[in-house]
């Protein structure tokens, strides 16, 4: 039987890219997506992957997709966490609202999906758990205290689980992509994305089928001497 695949922010940008690699792997494949339907509903139909709607930053709504998943599907033995926002503002301008937003989409929802799908991945003795971080996480971004702080937190989170899980089966490793070819960062002024390129070593953005590849490589059932880990995908831009 194929293993069940649930990707978060899976139905855009990269998050659609590792679906679709997902699917083409022979994965069954689950995408999660939080509020764009007309996106989703597209995704659905181009690509025949079943997608559910629910909020990764609740607790509760994340224990029903998941049971939803799983009825439909079959057990959870992957899970992409890849779900983020931004609300990018400097610290003395910066709301609540906007700090918590991105904490309980980027960093929260990783407790919240990982804990609906650990237990059964105990059970069965395999697991493959890949959260998708950034390299803002890695090296700050002025105006991203907030994205910086939870694509950071999710480093330690993924070692901390990875601890937890080695001895059954169970792998946690993180992606750290650099700036990717997505609607956001195609959306950035013209000499903006001139000075990043000029940055990266590689000489181009990167792809999302580039960090696609890395969570087809991480989740295999022969990467199971992998665990802990931050691969990170940004042309060089930043070697951590």
């Amino acid at each position: 039987m194929p293993r069940v695949a649930v990707v978060t922010g899976g139905t855009r940008g990269i998050g659609r890219a590792i679906s679709a690699a997902l699917k083409d792997g022979g994965y069954h494949v689950a995408a999660v997506y939080g509020g764009d339907d007309e996106a989703a509903q597209q995704f659905k139909a181009d690509s025949g992957i079943p997608v559910y709607k629910f909020d990764v930053g609740v607790f509760t709504a994340c224990a029903d997709g998941v049971k939803a998943i799983e009825t439909a599907l079959g057990p959870v033995e992957i899970l992409v966490n890849n779900a983020g926002i931004t609300r990018d503002t400097t610290m003395h301008r910066m709301s609540f609202e906007q700090w918590n937003a991105v904490i309980q989409t980027n960093l929260t929802s990783c407790f919240n999906m990982s804990r609906q799908v650990i237990e059964g991945m105990r059970a069965r003795g395999f697991g493959r758990i890949v959260n998708i971080g950034s390299i803002n996480g890695q090296a700050g971004q002025f105006g991203q205290t907030n994205y910086a702080a939870a694509k950071a937190g999710m480093q330690g989170f993924t070692k901390s689980l990875a601890q937890e899980g080695a001895a059954r089966g169970i792998t946690v490793n993180l992606v750290a992509p650099g700036y990717v070819e997505t609607d956001m960062v195609r959306a950035m002024p013209a000499d903006v994305l001139e000075k990043i390129v000029a940055r990266i070593p590689v000489g181009r953005l990167g792809k999302a089928e580039d960090i696609a590849r890395a969570v087809l490589f991480l989740v295999a059932d022969g990467a199971g001497f992998i665990t802990g880990s931050t691969l990170s995908v940004n042309g060089g831009q930043h070697m951590y």
